[in-house]
């Protein structure tokens, strides 16, 4: 294994402070030590002996830390740079990483902080490396991988998440202990045989083989799948294929995540919000329509700013019973009492008919809404059709209310390999890339000057994600802030429905 003396790494800072104390630190790592005082000098030590690691500072005279960071990567050359600046903003940090920095260090920095960030750094490097190694060793099978590879066996053996790797037939040639005592397995449980003999989920079994044959396009189509494989204990399992040199397929990688805790706390908290929400609702309807009948009645016999005030209640005990009505069908989801009633659908058909009713709300903020229908029709599903109205009924409402008047919102469908393609895009007001990981949250909602005064709940998303997993496909969005926002839907031709 490469050792830490063979690490060459550059310190680039017109500061002699800084590259001397980072000199001796890195030194005394076992690291072999180059100063440059500017980019020009980097540049040269990278061109005469390049070095593993670069440290290189973002403000110097010359040439900036930013244009060496683009003259390396044009280089071609696998360098990682860590960014080491005293004008240490989130936009500068941003910027550098999506110019391929490594990692970035604000000045000043700890001799501790160095040490961790390029240890890390180190460590990718042997990682890299070993990857390559493996690489070149591609004549070999997966069953000589179980057998010979004994160096990448101790770090998959130490790994705390389940993990396995099949053939392209399906036989488990690879399993950490993790993996055996995840799906309560003997210790001494001998690879070797089909998956079928290790895991009693016909679904599962299907999907890694699938997965195994390259019947995928892209590891990103691959949904999560959760199963039991006993009483009490839940696991998600997720599937990548294998590929060779050449980009063949030679099996599939799973990991298993026990999920059980999460499991626990979301059953618990699902039959709180269900239960405060059944007490709450029949009150809440009560005022609600009492409301109303007093409104009604005093039309023209009290001041007008009275019965803006009783309107502005009205309206706020609707939206409550809306949001009641929200977290039950969440409730709902949870509890696995939904998608239990499937049909066959025709997806274009059920799209141009959720378009079609919701045309009116687009043409009142002057937009277009339009379904593409694809040129072959799609193959059926089996699928409930209450919870795919319900998944594109709140995507396309969300594109109508978060696109501005005039805006557009286009409605496409495909048939992609072993899933169906369905996006919805808009020209919208989009969303920040840090609020991307969020919107699928419960209760969540972005706000800004834009956006602010859009009324609900914050639970059409992760309703929609709810179900989407309840039909075992996958969700993704891509979005650019005053550019709008694409939602992909995924759903398996073959749905659980099916099984």
């Amino acid at each position: 294994m490469t050792n830490q003396a063979s690490f060459h790494v550059l310190v680039v800072d017109d500061e002699e402070g800084i590259r001397s104390g980072a000199d001796r630190i890195l030194t005394r790592m076992g690291c072999r030590v180059t100063q440059a005082a500017n980019g020009n000098d980097g540049l040269k030590v990278i061109d005469a002996d390049a070095p593993a690691i670069v440290l290189l500072d973002m403000k110097m005279p010359g040439i900036d830390g930013m244009e060496v960071l683009q003259r390396i990567q044009s280089l071609g050359r696998e360098i990682l740079v860590i960014v080491i600046t005293g004008y240490a903003t989130l936009e500068t940090a941003v910027e550098a990483m999506k110019r391929g920095a490594y990692d970035f260090i604000p000045k000043p920095f700890t001799p501790d902080q160095l040490r961790i960030v390029v240890n890390r750094a180190m460590e990718t490097v042997r990682l890299r490396q070993q990857a390559e190694t493996l690489a070149r060793e591609r004549e070999r099978t997966l069953l000589d991988l179980d057998r010979e590879q004994s160096r990448l066996r101790t770090i998959v053996d130490f790994l705390p998440s389940g993990l396995f790797v099949t053939n392209t037939e399906g036989i488990i040639v690879l399993m950490n202990p993790a993996c055996r005592q995840a799906l309560n397995l003997a210790a001494d449980t001998a690879t070797g045989r089909h998956i079928d003999a290790y895991i009693d989920d016909e679904r599962l079994c299907s999907l890694v083989l699938d997965t195994s044959r390259g019947r995928h396009i892209d590891a990103e189509d691959i949904p999560p799948y959760e199963f039991s494989p006993s009483d009490n204990k839940f696991l998600m399992a997720r599937c990548q294929p294998v590929r060779g040199a050449n980009g063949q397929c030679l099996g599939a990688l799973v990991n298993l995540m026990d999920i059980t805790t999460l499991k626990v706390l979301d059953r618990l908290k699902s039959e709180f919000v269900a239960k405060v929400s059944h007490e709450l609702r029949s009150p809440l309807a009560t005022i609600h329509e009492q409301l109303a009948l007093v409104l009604s009645d005093m039309i023209g016999q009290v001041p007008e700013n009275d019965q803006h005030l009783l309107s502005r209640a009205k309206e706020k005990t609707q939206g409550l019973i809306s949001l009641i009505g929200d977290l039950l069908d969440l409730s709902r989801i949870e509890s696995g009492t939904v998608c239990h009633t499937p049909k066959p659908v025709q997806v274009e058909k059920l799209l141009a008919d959720i378009v079609d009713f919701l045309q009116a709300q687009a043409r009142a903020k002057g937009q277009t809404l339009e379904f593409a229908a694809p040129d072959e029709p799609l193959p059926p599903i089996k699928v409930d059709p209450l919870a795919l109205e319900s998944i594109f009924g709140n995507l396309i409402t969300n594109a109508i209310n978060y696109t501005q008047e005039g805006g557009q919102i286009r409605v496409t469908a495909e048939h992609a390999g072993p899933h169906l393609r369905i996006q919805v895009t808009d020209n919208g007001f989009g969303i920040e890339p840090r609020h991307l990981e969020r919107i699928f949250e419960r209760f969540f909602r972005v706000k800004n000057d834009r956006t602010r005064f859009i009324t609900g709940t914050g639970l059409g998303l992760p309703i929609v994600k709810g179900l989407v997993d309840a039909l075992g496909g996958l969700i993704q969005v891509e979005s650019t802030p005053d550019a709008g926002s694409t939602f992909t839907v995924l759903i398996p031709v073959n749905t659980p429905a099916d099984a």
